[in-house]
């Protein structure tokens, strides 16, 4: 039997399905400013960077000059909704059930995400996910943001020596995975813009319900 594994989750685009919700949150901080409104497609284009990028490419989009006080306003302002609203938050299907099942299999997991980390914590508590992760890594954990590998080390590092998977959705993850000499696993229906075959993953999953079947394979030729 291969040993346990220490798997790293992305979050947005990888367990949930959170572009719905950061859509309605961008275009009542920017509407709140009398900005028009943001297409939930160009919303979704932002994701995966971190709040940061998100609020200054969403403001270079309507057209407005970079200005650093304003873009610190919306995004704590921002931050403050994104903390509350989950209503059009989803869990992809299978996914509570996945993470039991690799738990309960001696997997370690963590959490490693652009998104802030108060915001992190708070959609885990409502999905009843925090007690899986005792290691999370939010996009202002440490000073550097995915696809700087610095946040995947911190993740590994806290969940102790062994092998490892990080498992995303995205060009961002890819990089990641790259730089830290991880492999990836990833699922192919969060918000990748490129092919997912040109990604360079291990394992390229379509649902779910197959990753734990998939990384039981990975890990005895790891």
């Amino acid at each position: 039997m291969a040993e346990p594994l220490n798997l790293v989750f992305d979050l947005d685009g990888t367990l949930i399905d959170s572009a719905p919700q950061i859509h309605a949150a961008a275009n009542i901080v920017f509407g709140n400013k009398g900005f028009p409104p943001l297409s939930q497609e160009t919303v979704r284009g932002f994701v995966g960077n971190g709040l940061g990028v998100l609020v200054s490419r969403s403001m270079a989009h309507l057209g407005i000059e970079p200005d650093a006080a304003l873009q610190c306003d919306l995004m704590q302002n921002f931050a403050s909704i994104y903390e509350q609203a989950f209503d059009l938050t989803t869990l992809y299907p299978g996914v509570s059930t996945v993470l039991a099942t690799l738990s309960e299999a001696g997997h370690r997991l963590a959490i490693c995400t652009n998104k802030p980390l108060g915001a992190t914590r708070a959609v885990l508590r409502h999905f009843d996910l925090s007690p899986l992760f005792p290691v999370v890594i939010g996009g202002d954990s440490l000073p550097q943001r995915k696809p700087d590998p610095a946040p995947l080390h911190a993740a590994l590092k806290a969940l102790g020596p062994g092998k490892a998977l990080f498992i995303g959705d995205s060009e961002v993850d890819a990089e990641t995975a790259r730089a830290a000499e991880v492999p990836l696993a990833l699922y192919s229906g969060g918000y990748r813009k490129a092919a997912a075959e040109a990604l360079g993953a291990r394992i390229i999953f379509h649902d779910h319900a197959a990753l734990p079947r998939l990384i039981a394979r990975l890990a005895t030729a790891l």
